[in-house]
């Protein structure tokens, strides 16, 4: 994989963050993948990751948020979370204008990317890709951290493992089910690290995103 890394402005008050992207010569789209909240944009699966859609002829653009670059443990507020999605989504555009872009994010990084998109419609993206979307802290169902979701204009794919413990199976399936843009795929046995014994996962993910957006772009 030819990464390529360079630093982007958030801010003057943030500062600037690391970015990694990889775009192979026949990609059929763009995709800004942010990382979770407990570990940075180079943590195992967000490599695999970026890979593994390679591999698939999807570009990423893998970023820091602020608490990632600078080594702390409590993550961004949604304001400072929004600013970095911002630049990112707008480093993406300056770097391949050609290419169609989606936002995707991995838990914390997904739920700040739908957040960010319900209030910038004008965010030229094709749609949304969460790698397991985190609904509510482990032990306290809810639905309440879906409610900005109904506000997002862009099609939405919902990656959810069946053990997932921050998204109750009947929950996510209720939120997705009330939402016209949306589309949710099952990984059976799958936690939220996608951890289920010996299935190959990441493949399942990796097949489960080319496809969708193919159906989206109409390829």
């Amino acid at each position: 994989m030819s990464t390529k890394r360079i630093t982007i402005p958030v801010s003057s008050t943030v500062g600037k963050v690391t970015v990694a992207y990889d775009v192979p010569a026949n990609a059929t789209c763009l995709l800004t993948l942010a990382h979770g909240a407990g570990a940075g944009m180079d943590h195992s699966f967000m490599v695999s990751l970026a890979e593994s859609l390679s591999a698939a002829h999807i570009g990423t653009l893998r970023f820091n948020f602020p608490f990632a670059e600078n080594k702390k443990g409590r993550p961004d507020t949604p304001a400072v979370a929004h600013a970095t999605i911002e630049a990112a989504i707008n480093k993406a555009r300056d770097l391949f204008p050609d290419l169609p872009l989606f936002a995707a994010g991995k838990s914390f990084g997904g739920r700040m990317s739908s957040q960010y998109l319900s209030t910038h419609p004008e965010a030229e993206v094709k749609g949304i890709v969460f790698y397991g979307f985190p609904l509510h802290p482990a032990g306290k169902p809810s639905i309440d951290r879906a409610e900005h979701l109904k506000d997002v204009k862009v099609p939405m794919l919902f990656l959810q493992g069946t053990k997932d413990t921050l998204a109750q199976w009947d929950l996510i399936e209720e939120v997705c089910g009330s939402l016209k843009k949306a589309k949710l795929v099952k990984l059976e046995g799958a936690d939220h690290s996608f951890k289920a014994g010996k299935q190959d996962t990441m493949s399942m993910l990796v097949k489960a995103t080319t496809d969708w957006i193919g159906q989206v772009l109409k390829l």
